[in-house]
């Protein structure tokens, strides 16, 4: 068996911890090195995590290190920066960004041609897309079982019922516009990216509307046209209360489940309905980031290609923008 792949993680908050989770859960990749600019931050990581090499300067890390897999887990207002600075270093064969992939369609660009021009491999990490759930649904979806497909309706909301004025910038990242909060890029992306995955294109026209919390979009409601005249409705908010969940119609089936985006180590199911059919496909408890990690690794060892393109990741980003320019302008936004 050969030897597995390096892993290093830039910046070891919560969501790094995921990653090194995964690390951990495989044998195909080995959590080598890790970067933070707070050294507080990089202690409480290695408590749970015990890591040889902690470095406080990306550079020094890059200076040091053969990475494999770089997987960057900073703000989202640092990815495009990070990124660039890992596809210029020569140490770095593959970069695994966390959503948001960028902050605007313009910094995607610039990224995936960074990458492309030095040879390295990025993309962008939307956990679900692993996950056997939704790998069925695109079965059945590719299958023609749905017909033609009208409607996606999808939710991310993770309020417990606390007021706005317990959602502090300084608290959390999700409330800081300075590091990249707000619920269209921490919980919106999700839903965004689904629907443009379910009906394969980008969308045509873009509405939506925001509710402001102290700094960032608190919650929001999106309309979304494609170019066969497919629908996509998605509500997402810190401030409505914790659900997460997606129906799909076509013109002769439904998919729907109650657990779409976070359900680690938990059962999950879909639910297929039709005239003459209800099936609930049922999934046992998996963890997405190690079944993420295992599909970057096929990709680096050159056994697949990603599921998720860096091309995707800029229409992702152009479609955020819309969105932006839709609470902006109030009107609806022509891609």
């Amino acid at each position: 068996m050969s030897a597995p792949l390096r892993v290093a993680l830039v910046g070891t908050g919560g969501i790094a911890r995921a990653h090194a989770t995964a690390c951990s859960q495989t044998d195909r990749a080995e959590l080598v090195a890790v970067t933070d600019v707070s050294q507080q931050s990089i202690d409480h990581f290695v408590n749970q995590f015990p890591v040889e090499r902690m470095y406080l300067e990306l550079d020094r890390m890059l200076a040091n290190e053969t990475i494999d897999i770089a997987v960057i887990c900073t703000w989202g207002v640092f990815h495009a920066e990070v990124g660039k600075q890992l596809t210029e270093s020569g140490s770095v064969k593959a970069i695994l960004c966390e959503k948001p992939f960028t902050q605007t369609a313009d910094e995607a660009v610039g990224l995936v041609e960074s990458a492309r021009s030095n040879g390295i491999l990025t993309a962008e990490a939307f956990k679900f897309r692993h996950h056997p759930l939704h790998l069925k649904a695109r079965e059945i979806i590719d299958s023609g079982a749905l017909g033609n497909l009208m409607t996606v309706r999808s939710t991310f909301c993770t309020s417990r019922g606390a007021p706005v004025s317990e959602r502090k910038p300084e608290l959390n990242w999700r409330w800081n516009k300075a590091k990249g909060g707000g619920s269209i890029y921490d919980l919106a992306c999700y839903n965004i990216h689904h629907a443009r995955w379910t009906f394969g294109a980008d969308p045509v026209e873009v509405f939506a509307t925001q509710r402001p919390g102290q700094e960032v979009d608190d919650g929001a409601n999106i309309h979304l046209v494609f170019p066969d005249g497919g629908i996509a409705q998605i509500t997402v908010g810190f401030d409505t209360y914790s659900h997460q969940d997606f129906d799909i119609h076509g013109t002769t089936g439904s998919l729907r489940t109650d657990a779409a985006w976070n359900n680690e180590n938990r059962p999950t199911w879909l639910e297929h309905v039709s005239h003459r059919l209800r099936q609930r496909h049922e999934f046992a408890p998996i963890h997405q980031f190690t079944l993420q990690l295992e599909h970057m690794c096929d990709v680096v060892e050159g056994k697949a290609e990603h599921r998720i393109p860096p091309e995707n990741s800029i229409g992702q980003m152009r479609t955020i923008d819309a969105i932006y320019e839709s609470f902006e302008s109030r009107k609806a936004v022509a891609m």
